[in-house]
């Protein structure tokens, strides 16, 4: 009944209103962000504009009823800006009289407020985030990118993870994502807890999961493409922040007016000073079934940091450039004695991912412009497992994965009428990928190496034709060489969007992907039981080339609020490689290729009246593996199949105040089943043959922005969220340790949810 009632309150029902020409209108020293929201919802149009534009501008209107014109007036008389409607829906923000996308056609919107305000989702199936402007998600305090994307339906993350999310079914490392350019490889602060990605940073990201463009390579399941701020700031702008595990600052700084800007960012964790209720409930889940949980004589010291940098720089009205860069920091040193050998045991764990980014945009006339971008990025995860006999060291386990990835790339944009536009590009990348396991003692072995060295060249060509009276189509072609593997790929994209009416709108598209890095499971014995799994790139033997078909159809339904969005699925990926456990298969101990086919449907409704933003989604997903080595060659439950999942919120705001309330309800995972024997435990079901218990779990969160007085622009925020908030314990994985040798015991090893655990977070803008 508890559930039942839940249910019932995120989905009140409630009158819609019949649209008018003039609507009453009235606005009191609201954000223009706010005021823009609110004439979207009022007048059923949709405003594109750069944040930068609208960026801490405030507005005040008299109450009366206005028509879409008249308010339009007035906001451009108190505002400097100017807005230009297009097709009677779509309205144009400008700091120029003289409105022109020579280069650039306007993005179709076909949600606006997808989950909250900040979130839309375009015509080609791709959803735009804009974290300056996110509206409150349970939860959450801060706008994250990676943890705001989960909510997305189709989008799952079992293990509680920030980057460890499955999309429609693919594994988590299918998910590229990309910071200004630049390739990431981090799974986030605290072993994935905690996004690496500084949330308040990130200008826009473009999350696409289906019908992805041309441009884009890589990876199977989706891309998420981050920019920071883009343009030249002319004003001092400073955030300083703290919550209940870091603290950050942000500095926009003018070098030159006009021309040269500096944008900085840095965030560090304070646990090794003081350690809040929040982080123990996330060290909690991260360490549970290591030592360190289990060891209470054991010292531990963990940090994080992360920062960036980035220099904007406009010489004209026709070029600009960027450079980048970023740095992600974990470092755990843990410390443990046993008395009864007075034996000491260090563990060194060192994560980093580093990465440079620059840029050049060029228009060279009114229908072509260019991009070129360049990048590189350095991935180094080090662990020391030492131990020490009358303090003098005796032993070194040591373990290495380093990926070095760069590359150059430019496209053309030739936009040859307001329905026609091309994309012509060409990208080079070479990618280092090594791994090593060596054991020292009183000599070096090593245990397991490998170095992987791949070159790529990929051409690609995109071309785009919108007709609103016929059908909007994108189609394109990338093909690419991979020259260590001597192997050519053509992957071809098509994306479909209909308007049958004003309310129904239909989507389709089928791309075919290809990928040569992905994680697998190390076996080596770890002491320390953390990031068990490694890197790697093909080599055109146990490792192919990874190829991925996908196909989905939808359909999408708004009126007065309501908005309804479907869409069914089907993707199957080949040359998908597992490694054979050895307490499976004692005489088959390596690397399996095989396929993975899924299918699946996501179905999400949201409505909106009075302040109050509900929502709902539903995805049903069946994803089934087959190796011809793991159960007699049978096709088995995939690790990232979740049959159902239910994820449904309600949110309010009024002025500076905001709430959400979300429930989250999927079934268990499945799991390999074992059972006592004579000599341990014994496998006699086969691979994921088995299901965890259902999961579920309720999560608040509220913020509050003030100002501190009407004489200066210091602005306030604060928050606080619960997540779990009825303390569920959910099982969330059951494997198995100690597979490396016949006669290692074998060890069950349960993993649970993260428990009730409030956040808070204070934050000061000037």
């Amino acid at each position: 009944m508890r559930l039942i009632c839940i249910l019932a309150l995120m989905l009140l029902p409630t009158l819609a209103f019949s649209q008018e020409e003039a609507f009453y209108i009235e606005f009191d020293d609201l954000s223009l962000q706010d005021a823009i929201t609110e004439i979207e919802n009022t007048f059923d149009v949709l405003f594109s504009y750069k944040d930068d534009y609208v960026k801490d501008k405030r507005i005040s209107l008299s109450g009366k009823d206005r028509t879409l014109s008249e308010v339009l007036v007035a906001l451009q008389q108190r505002t400097n800006l100017y807005y230009q409607l297009v097709e009677r829906r779509y309205i144009i923000v400008s700091v120029s009289e003289e409105i022109t996308m020579p280069t650039e056609s306007l993005e179709k919107v076909v949600v606006k407020s997808y989950l909250a305000t900040g979130i839309e989702k375009n015509s080609d199936g791709s959803y735009k985030l804009y974290p300056s402007r996110l509206g409150i998600l349970p939860g959450l305090i801060e706008p994250d990118v990676l943890e705001s994307i989960q909510l997305l339906p189709g989008v799952l993350s079992p293990n509680e993870t920030a980057s460890g999310f499955f999309v429609r079914g693919g594994y988590a490392d299918q998910n590229r994502v990309i910071w200004d350019g630049i390739n990431i490889y981090h799974k986030g602060h605290l072993f994935g807890m905690i996004s690496p990605l500084n949330p308040n940073v990130a200008s826009e990201i473009r999350f696409i999961n289906k019908g992805t463009h041309a441009r884009y390579g890589e990876r199977l399941s989706s891309v998420i493409d981050i920019s920071s701020k883009t343009t030249v700031s002319n004003d001092i702008h400073a955030e300083i922040g703290i919550n209940g595990v870091n603290a950050d600052a942000i500095l926009e700084l003018p070098i030159i007016e006009n021309k040269l800007s500096l944008q900085a960012s840095l965030r560090h964790s304070y646990t090794n000073v003081l350690e809040t209720f929040t982080f123990d409930q996330l060290a909690d889940k991260v360490f549970e079934s290591t030592k360190i949980s289990q060891n209470e004589n054991g010292d531990n010291d963990f940090s994080f940091l992360d920062y960036n940098l980035k220099l904007n720089y406009t010489p004209n009205a026709s070029n600009s450039f960027y450079l980048s860069v970023i740095n992600i920091d974990n470092q755990l040193d843990y410390i443990s004695n046993e008395s009864e050998t007075d034996r000491d045991f260090n563990d060194v764990l060192s994560i980093r991912n580093t990465g440079y980014g620059i840029g050049w945009n060029v228009i060279w006339n009114d229908k072509l412009r260019q991009t070129t971008q360049a990048f590189f990025s350095d991935y180094a995860f080090n662990y020391n497992f030492i131990t020490f006999e009358n303090e003098i060291q005796v032993s070194d386990f040591e373990k290495r994965n380093t990926i070095f990835d760069s590359g150059i790339s430019t496209e053309l944009n030739y936009r040859a009428s307001e329905q026609l536009s091309y994309d012509f590009g060409y990208q080079y990348t070479l990618k280092d990928v090594a791994y090593a396991f060596i054991n020292t003692t009183n000599s070096s072995f090593i245990l397991d190496t490998e170095e992987q060295i791949v070159q790529t060249h990929s051409g690609y060509a995109n071309v785009d034709y919108k007709n609103p009276k016929f059908l909007d189509v994108s189609f394109g072609l990338r093909t690419t060489y991979f020259q260590e593997l001597d192997a050519v790929r053509f992957e071809p994209r098509l994306l479909l969007f209909k308007e049958l009416n004003e309310r129904f709108k239909l989507q389709a598209s089928a791309e075919i992907k290809n990928q040569i890095i992905n994680e697998i499971d190390e076996t080596v014995f770890s002491d320390l039981s953390l990031e068990n799994r490694v890197w790697r790139l093909s080599n055109g033997d146990n490792s192919p080339i990874i190829n991925s078909k996908h196909a989905s159809l939808g359909f999408i339904y708004s009126k007065n609020g309501v908005n309804i969005d479907t869409d069914v699925f089907y993707k199957r990926s080949e040359n998908v490689s597992a490694l054979t456990l050895g307490f499976l298969n004692p005489n088959n101990i390596g690397f399996n290729i095989g396929d993975q086919t899924i299918y699946g449907a996501d179905v999400f409704v949201k409505k909106q009246f009075n302040g109050f933003n509900s929502w709902i989604s539903y995805s049903f997903n069946r994803a089934r593996s087959q190796f011809d080595n793991l159960n007699e060659g049978r096709s088995f439950k995939s690790k990232s199949n979740v049959t159902h999942a239910v994820s449904t919120a309600l949110s309010y705001k009024s002025n500076g105040f905001q709430v959400a309330l979300g429930w989250k309800w999927q079934t268990g995972r499945p799991f390999t089943i074992a059972e006592e024997g004579d000599n341990g435990l014994e496998f006699n079901d086969g691979v994921n043959t088995g299901q965890l218990p259902v999961y579920h779990r309720l999560d608040l969160s509220s913020t509050y922005s003030f100002k501190f007085s009407e004489k200066n622009k210091l602005r306030g925020k604060v928050g606080l969220s619960i997540r779990n908030l009825y303390n569920r314990n959910n099982l969330i994985s059951r494997e198995y340790r100690g597979n490396n040798s016949l006669d290692d015991p074998i060890e069950l090893i349960e993993r649970f949810s993260i428990g009730i655990t409030p956040n808070f977070m204070f934050r000061l803008y000037w």
